[in-house]
């Protein structure tokens, strides 16, 4: 590799590299030390090609989901199962991993511009903006799908299909419309235990000894020229695990006092932060 070779976004390899060596190190322990990820179906990623993969989750942080699955992408491909321990894997890290994020959040501080250069794909939400939804839905932004066409071809695709760390919100149809257009494999993942560990960004650490769980699932089934972007997104919500009908197993009095709680913890967190 070229000391100043680009990937098709312009960053340079030898710069996204030695970040994402040294941000892995940094946040290993957040992970197998202080918390417990537990993983499931790491061998499914050895068997992806390397590239048009498309990998969809449900989201708990805006960081800390993602800085999660780029350790437990690479530590697969090094030849271990279920296991991100030894962090040697994070040598020889995979390039062509990239991730769509909301180019607000990512704007917001030197410390998600540094994270951006590692793999965001970055998009302007035509639903949401500062924090709170918007009555009139703006048009999407050609630039933005063009731009995980080009990183679908270059390499692998993370995205949360909700587009939002609220839990059993709808699925967006512009997800369904990647995958009908571009046709990716599609690896489902569920995610848990993140938003007790970590503050709403992902960059705080709430609490200690959580058990956070990491679920691989077996690519999607999708009939690409014949099924409905209805179809697609209601197969993406039961994939993810986002279901209404999951609903039914969790009673929503237990969802609403859980999100009360988190909104709690994230409130004593400021007060704290403004104490000093």
């Amino acid at each position: 590799m070229g000391l100043f070779k680009r990937n098709p976004f312009g960053h340079i390899l030898f710069i996204k590299k030695w970040l994402i060596r040294v941000l892995g190190a940094m946040t290993h322990r957040r992970y197998r030390g202080f918390n417990e990820l537990q993983i499931e179906g790491s061998e499914i990623i050895k068997t992806l090609p390397d590239t048009n993969v498309l990998f969809i989750s449900n989201h708990q942080t805006y960081f800390a989901d993602v800085v999660a699955m780029f350790h437990v992408f690479n530590a697969s491909l090094s030849g271990r199962q279920d296991t991100i321990k030894n962090i040697g894997y994070l040598w020889q890290p995979k390039m062509n991993i990239y991730y769509v994020a909301a180019k607000e959040t990512m704007q917001a501080g030197l410390l998600p511009r540094i994270l951006a250069y590692v793999g965001a794909i970055t998009v302007e939400r035509t639903w949401r903006a500062k924090g709170v939804d918007v009555t009139e839905k703006r048009d999407v932004n050609p630039n933005d799908t063009e731009n995980i066409k080009i990183a679908l071809n270059d390499g692998w695709v993370i995205t949360f299909p909700q587009g939002t760390t609220k839990s059993f919100k709808p699925v967006r149809k512009g997800t369904a419309h990647i995958i009908k257009q571009h046709k990716p494999i599609v690896i489902p993942i569920v995610i848990d235990g993140f938003r007790r560990s970590f503050d709403k960004k992902g960059l705080r650490m709430k609490k200690k000894g959580i058990l956070q769980s990491f679920i691989i699932k077996e690519p999607l089934d999708i009939d690409y020229e014949n099924d409905t972007i209805d179809e697609i997104v209601e197969k993406v919500e039961y994939a993810i695990e986002q279901h209404p009908s999951f609903l039914k197993v969790i009673p929503a009095e237990e969802i609403k006092a859980q999100e009360e709680l988190n909104e709690m913890r994230r409130w004593s967190y400021k007060d704290t932060e403004n104490e000093y």
